[in-house]
């Protein structure tokens, strides 16, 4: 088993290595695993990019990040920029189709709302505003209208995706379905596994939630 000064340094290591971070500007701590973020950003990209960094640490089995969004003078965007800059955006990618999606900001926090079939359109949506210059934070808010499948097709729709990735162990995971929600169960060897078998459980058709209690075990 790995020692929270070993993950530390690695997370220390990997973070100097990224072109675009500079290191001096996040706090990390780390206990029994679990890694505690701070500091000061002026792009909520690159919070997001730093979060999924650290999620591929081997030894990490959870993220608590309090980073904070900040803006200096010349990239301050208000409001209304945003919301246009996000309308133009989606019209610009395939994933999202037209007229679908709502798009509130205040104070430069981005709500999404809207109905859409698919979870990749709505994954699409999230990357889409989380990217765009000005942005404090995101709430994906959309929701999914699929069609009618019964629980246990979604079940064995799920359970042969995980099978063919590389990524997700599908004999670890138990997975209970009901109506359009999923529920995954069991251990994964990483962050990274755990958010994988999360978002292939999503991805299926007919699944609207994914209560997610895979445990990370080292």
């Amino acid at each position: 088993m790995r020692t929270d000064a070993q993950i530390k340094q690695d997370i220390l290591d990997e973070l100097a290595f990224q072109p675009n971070i500079n290191e001096t500007q996040i706090g990390v701590v780390v206990k029994d695993g679990i890694v505690t973020l701070t500091g000061l950003f002026f792009s909520y990209a690159l919070k997001i990019a730093v979060v999924q960094i650290i999620e591929k640490i081997e030894g990490v089995k959870a993220i608590a990040e309090g980073i904070k969004i900040g803006y200096l003078s010349n990239l301050n965007k208000t409001d209304t920029e945003i919301a246009n800059a996000a309308i133009n955006a989606m019209e610009w990618n395939d994933s999202v189709p037209n007229d679908k999606v709502i798009v509130e900001v205040d104070n430069g926090w981005i709500t999404l709302l809207g109905e859409l079939e698919w979870a990749y359109q709505k994954d699409a949506v999230r990357q889409i505003a989380e990217n765009l210059s000005g942005v404090k934070g995101v709430t994906n808010s959309i929701t999914l209208n699929q069609f009618a499948l019964q629980p246990e097709d979604i079940k064995e729709k799920i359970t042969k995706a995980f099978k063919r990735s590389a990524l997700v162990d599908a004999l670890s995971i138990t997975v209970e379905t009901t109506r359009h929600a999923v529920k995954l169960t069991g251990n994964v060897q990483s962050v990274t596994e755990k958010k994988e078998a999360e978002k292939v459980a999503f991805n299926a058709l007919g699944v609207y939630a994914v209560q997610n209690e895979l445990r990370v075990d080292h």
